[in-house]
């Protein structure tokens, strides 16, 4: 069951996302979700209006999965929540902060000592507040395993649809992602708030490059065929890539190769070494050391854990 704590000053948006992500009655119906506050009835959101809590904070105890959302003003929550918190954490639940979320979670002393990350406009509080917490505020979202911490707003879908992968697999996710209407995959290291210094043109040459390749990537692309594609000198594209993305092309390419192994994987019968040659990765012993390097797993293991039935035919 996915529980998403609810604090005065709610986000709206941070809460909305989660309720989208985890409670919609298609794909996501692998889940429960509630939303608890300090007890049920209305919970005041940052923007004026209120929600109504379907439950009290004794929801906690039953989770196996706490969401944060951002709460405005961050300030210090009840011990009742802060113990609540490290009771969950204790008995092995996954937490999950997003945006401002991750103050409460400090707050508990669940941070200390681990790398996080919050909305980039309160990192200097958050660094004040918790010296404790190694901060990243430039990235989307740390998985820390079994806690969690999103940067919120918009990143909060990337956020979610994270879980969702870890949870039930790349094709799950990606279904999720259709039906809200965003990208499929933005990583965690992907960044908060870039710098960009590119001109608007060049940020189209960029996203159109990026489908491009996507479409190809059964071939053996380079850094020279993607630059030359966009237009750009390799160094130029190399740079803009990285302050758009946070990742270097190639390892942006190994990414994608291993996504689409996953979803060959939990959708078709194709055996590893064709997947391997489709997904541009050449070999299955090849496919084997990306897929143990990004995911821990091997693709046998991988299709024996996540193994679904197609839409349709197999492709």
């Amino acid at each position: 069951m996915v529980v998403a704590l609810a604090l005065p000053g709610v986000v709206a948006f941070d809460l909305a996302t989660a309720a989208q992500v985890f409670g919609f009655r298609d794909e996501a119906a692998h889940y429960s979700f509630t939303v608890c506050g300090l007890r049920p009835g209305p919970v005041r959101t940052s923007t004026g209006f209120a929600i109504d809590a379907a439950a009290g904070l004794d929801a906690v105890a039953t989770a196996d999965t706490v969401i944060v959302p951002g709460f405005y003003p961050p300030v210090e929550p009840d011990a009742a929540v802060r113990e609540a918190l490290r009771s969950a954490h204790e008995r092995g639940a996954r937490l999950a902060s997003v945006c401002l979320g991750a103050f409460a979670l400090a707050a508990a002393g669940l941070l200390d000592g681990r790398r996080a990350t919050t909305h980039w406009r309160e990192a200097d509080e958050f660094r004040r507040r918790y010296p404790s917490v190694w901060l990243d505020p430039d990235v989307l979202f740390v998985d820390g395993g079994s806690i969690l911490t999103g940067a919120g707003q918009s990143g909060s879908v990337d956020f979610y649809i994270h879980v969702v992968r870890s949870d039930f697999g790349a094709g799950v996710a990606d279904a999720v992602a259709r039906r809200m209407v965003v990208a499929t995959h933005r990583s965690g290291d992907h960044a908060q708030d870039p710098r960009r210094d590119a001109r608007d043109d060049d940020a189209d040459h960029l996203a159109r490059t990026l489908e491009w390749a996507i479409q190809r990537m059964h071939q053996p692309l380079s850094l020279t065929h993607l630059a030359r594609h966009a237009g750009m000198p390799t160094r130029t594209f190399s740079r803009r890539f990285r302050e758009r993305t946070r990742m270097t092309p190639m390892r942006w390419l190994s990414a994608q190769r291993v996504l689409e192994a996953q979803r060959l994987l939990e959708t078709t019968d194709l055996p590893v070494d064709l997947i391997a040659e489709r997904c541009g990765l050449g070999t299955a012993g090849n496919l084997r050391l990306h897929m143990s390097r990004a995911l821990g797993t091997t693709p046998t293991e991988y299709r024996r854990t996540h193994r679904r039935i197609p839409d349709g035919p197999p492709a």
